[in-house]
């Protein structure tokens, strides 16, 4: 069986993507964002999609 897709709103700024999704546990919104480049592995949780944003805007990439 496919893994659903429980992201919504999903939304790119440079490597990084950020999606909204909403708990089933306790039905608040979050905001998830997490960089695509290879080797990268950063991502983080945010209670507003403004902060997602912004450290969407800031992150940068360690690989070298």
């Amino acid at each position: 069986m496919p893994a659903r897709d429980f992201f919504h709103s999903v939304e790119r700024i440079g490597p990084v993507q950020i999606g909204t999704t909403r708990s089933r546990r306790t039905g608040q919104t979050t905001h998830a964002a997490v960089c695509t480049s290879e080797r990268c592995g950063w991502s983080a949780d945010y209670g507003s999609r403004t902060a997602a944003q912004l450290a969407a805007r800031t992150h940068r990439c360690r690989i070298r």
